[in-house]
């Protein structure tokens, strides 16, 4: 039986993050993968809200926010109020955050060398195909394509 495209995706994820944490294990490493985009971001851009990590990471602000939460409880982030209600969040990275960094920046580029391995033994690299398809899905969403379709199976009376 041919499986479903988020069967197919879920699994892929698991063999891929699966891989990526036991890499960080293995280098000694108390670390998710799942840290990484907001990482990457406060790396570049010391500090940020909640929103612009959202957009620099290229995640959903409610992930931004759990991953930010997960983070700040283990001591990698400091989160203080800022604006003018005091409602707006800048996060940066901790003294912990900061001096993890280079071990982190070692097995990031270690995961990239992976990525472009997996990239050169398939016939159309998982990049691309993934890009594409979130280039896709940002102009028309799967939502509105599951409606289309399911409007075009009711019975018409």
């Amino acid at each position: 039986m041919k499986q479903g495209l988020g069967t197919q995706l879920r699994h892929l994820i698991e063999l891929l993050d699966g891989a990526v944490q036991q890499a960080y294990t293995d280098a000694g490493l108390d670390y998710r993968p799942r840290y990484t985009p907001v990482m990457r971001a406060l790396a570049q851009q010391r500090s940020a809200t909640i929103g612009q990590l959202a957009e620099l990471a290229g995640i959903t602000q409610p992930a931004v926010t759990q991953t930010v939460a997960l983070m700040k409880k283990e001591g990698l982030l400091l989160v203080e109020a800022s604006g003018a209600d005091g409602r707006q969040r800048v996060v940066r990275l901790s003294s912990q955050g900061e001096a993890l960094l280079p071990r982190l920046q070692e097995c990031w580029q270690a995961t990239k060398r992976a990525a472009d391995s997996l990239d050169a033994d398939l016939d159309f690299p998982l990049s691309e195909c993934l890009a594409q398809a979130i280039a896709v899905l940002e102009q028309r969403s799967f939502g509105d394509r599951i409606r289309a379709a399911h409007s075009k199976t009711k019975p018409t009376l």
